[in-house]
């Protein structure tokens, strides 16, 4: 019988996060006798936390937003795609005790989408980002590593921009305020911001200006479709989920935890598609 395990995700707000259900029905199906929660908290708790997985209370832990950056200080090290971005969603403890920060978002990014997109090895494709928050390094450095040369972001916030601009300096900025002008531009547009959640918030520029054969993703998982999405899709615009990358990015979280490499099947599909749909 294999030890009773805990894990968790950490983030604020997090009510909306699959991650539970994601891992908790690997676990059952690859019969680990573990479990995994939602820790929602704030910046002053992630320390408690790291303790906890540095005791062995805890056996390892996910991070999304706003910590991706933030839980960086409290790891012993950090490795893999997490140096290459300074963003980490996935801890664990290593063999020697030390606590392990890793980027499996990287992965999510080219598994779910990418590989697909650069198939045809058409390296010239104009890639935009719309945001510089906590996943926008994952994003960058899972273009870079898909050999696309072409990148540019923009955020609302330019001093943001400037930041990301300073870890890649290859990647162009688009002040926010260009971006209508410009949009049409693009072969790729990746969205990492929250707009487009709700009908509150939208896009200020004019989605009719993207191009027919532009591909859209949205790292937004749930809804599944967002505003942007529903709107692209009446023209016949591919577009992408977040649900792909999130499911991928589970993927490499869970073999980093029990090496087990879980199968991504239609059945947990729709689990997760109805989870949302709720």
């Amino acid at each position: 019988m294999k030890h009773n395990k805990l894990f968790t995700i950490i983030g604020n707000p997090i009510s909306h996060s699959l991650s539970p259900t994601l891992h908790n029905f690997w676990f059952s199906k690859y019969k680990f006798n573990f479990k995994y929660m939602s820790s929602e908290i704030n910046e002053s708790q992630i320390k408690q936390i790291i303790e906890k997985i540095k005791n062995r209370e805890m056996a390892g832990a996910n991070v999304t937003l706003p910590f991706k950056q933030k839980v960086i200080p409290f790891l012993d090290k950090i490795v893999n795609d997490a140096k290459e971005t300074s963003s980490v969603n996935t801890i664990y403890l290593d063999e020697s005790g030390s606590v392990v920060g890793d980027n499996t978002d990287v992965y999510g990014l080219q598994a779910g989408y990418l590989k697909e997109i650069f198939i045809k090895k058409n390296n010239n494709q104009k890639a935009l980002i719309l945001g510089a928050g906590g996943v926008s390094p994952s994003i960058i450095y899972a273009l870079k590593k898909s050999n696309a040369f072409n990148i540019s972001l923009s955020n609302r916030t330019y001093e943001k921009s400037i930041f990301l601009k300073k870890k890649f300096p290859e990647i162009s900025i688009i002040d926010w305020s260009k971006l209508n002008e410009m949009i049409e531009k693009f072969d790729i547009i990746i969205n990492a911001t929250s707009l487009g959640l709700s009908s509150k918030e939208d896009f200020n520029f004019d989605l009719n200006k993207i191009s027919n054969s532009s591909i859209y993703i949205d790292t937004i998982y749930n809804p599944l479709e967002t505003n942007a999405i529903k709107k692209l899709k009446k023209r016949n615009i591919k577009t992408f989920n977040g649900l792909n990358m999130f499911v991928y990015q589970g993927q490499k979280s869970f073999y980093i935890w029990t090496k087990q490499n879980p199968e991504i099947d239609e059945g947990l599909l729709s689990l997760l598609e109805n989870k949302i749909k709720q």
